[in-house]
């Protein structure tokens, strides 16, 4: 019984110091006690305040260093010269890393071109037109041999493959001139320094004329030199299956002839005057930019008859964006050319195939848009 009072009054006492443990005890704060836990409180915001400002501060810092150094490189990067050798060079302008010369001073573009003739490039440029020359002739024996010695029906049917030349001569140098001035650069394979030079060319249009016949028309004796010529001479041989295409012409002598038009004569006669003339192009092109005074008699008389490219004529094509009047043989195909917007249809197929804008296309964004629409004539 004892034992029994003993554990009762041992639980008791334990159990009112637990409550008395888990109870939360109620501290009576004296004013004095108050006003500092309000002060302490005060000063951890103001400390975390203080903190999150100097982060804050610090953010703002880096991000002004960042963008000055962002500033600074793009202004390096601007101020870097650019060559012929960079997408960027959009037909060497403004902007494009030149600086444009003014009045008429001569400007050179491609890295080691020099407005001095050579003897390399006479060298170049004399066996080229003697290898057309030879082919030319060649082809007209061969016709005088299929027209059994008829020297009127041989002359008539040369001249027409010399006219037809001529002309289509005139609406390939269009798609050359179009093809290298909107497309490419200095790097590109073998037409490289080519591209450059007519690319850099509206840069100063008039250092053209401060050339020499073989400084200026050397560069296009590589794509339409003897290796094209001799290659179309081949395959428009008997052996190759292009011979085997007829054609009869009707004479004025009412007599039918059967001439193989599409075998070795007169395909090789066409390419053969085809290549010298878009080589002779840039010649051609030479006389547009100088004046009457500066050209000889003959030469005005060419370009008032249409058949070399006229000063006028051309001049509509260096009106920026450089998106017309591209053929400078005669310029005769330019109109037609234009109006049906060949050229805007070729620059959207090519788009449409690898994404590659024109640089016309770069220096007028209306005209991309157009293009785009479909809309392919230029404006008159």
């Amino acid at each position: 019984m004892k034992f029994f009072f003993t554990s009762t009054a041992i639980a008791a006492v334990m159990s009112k110091q637990s409550c008395t443990a888990f109870t939360p005890t109620k501290t009576v704060v004296s004013p004095n006690q108050s006003t500092y836990a309000a002060k302490t409180l005060k000063g951890g915001l103001q400390l975390r305040s203080t903190l999150i400002d100097e982060a804050d501060a610090t953010t703002q810092r880096l991000t002004k260093e960042k963008e000055s150094h962002h500033d600074y490189i793009s202004q390096n990067n601007n101020n870097m010269k650019k060559s012929y050798l960079d997408d960027g060079f959009v037909f060497g302008l403004d902007g494009s890393g030149l600086e444009r010369p003014r009045g008429k001073e001569a400007s050179v573009v491609v890295e080691g071109d020099s407005l001095e003739t050579t003897p390399q490039q006479v060298g170049i440029v004399f066996a080229t037109f003697a290898g057309h020359a030879f082919f030319a002739a060649s082809s007209i024996l061969n016709l005088l041999s299929q027209t059994d010695g008829d020297i009127g029906t041989t002359s008539l049917i040369s001249l027409s493959v010399i006219i037809t030349s001529w002309i289509m001569a005139d609406f390939g140098s269009g798609v050359f001139h179009w093809s290298v001035d909107n497309y490419g650069n200095g790097k590109t394979p073998i037409m490289g320094n080519i591209i450059a030079a007519f690319q850099g060319h509206h840069s100063a249009p008039w250092t053209i004329t401060y050339r020499g016949f073989s400084n200026n028309v050397w560069k296009l004796c590589i794509p339409f030199g003897i290796p094209t010529i001799t290659a179309i001479n081949y395959i428009a041989g008997p052996e190759n299956p292009m011979g085997a295409c007829k054609c009869w012409y009707y004479m004025i002598s009412y007599t039918w002839c059967s001439i193989d038009w599409f075998s070795f004569p007169t395909v090789t006669l066409f390419f053969a005057v085809f290549c010298a003339i878009e080589i002779m192009s840039q010649e051609l092109h030479k006389w547009s930019h100088m004046t009457k005074s500066e050209t000889p008699a003959w030469v005005n008389t060419l370009q008032d008859l249409g058949i070399s490219i006229g000063r006028v004529p051309h001049a509509k094509h260096h009106i920026a964006p450089y998106d017309g009047n591209y053929c400078i043989v005669s310029g005769l195909c330019n109109e037609a050319l234009d109006k049906s917007g060949f050229f805007r249809w070729m620059e959207h197929k090519i788009y449409e195939w690898n994404g590659v804008e024109s640089n016309a296309w770069k220096l007028d964004p209306e005209l991309r848009a157009r293009t785009l629409r479909g809309d392919y004539s230029l404006p008159q």
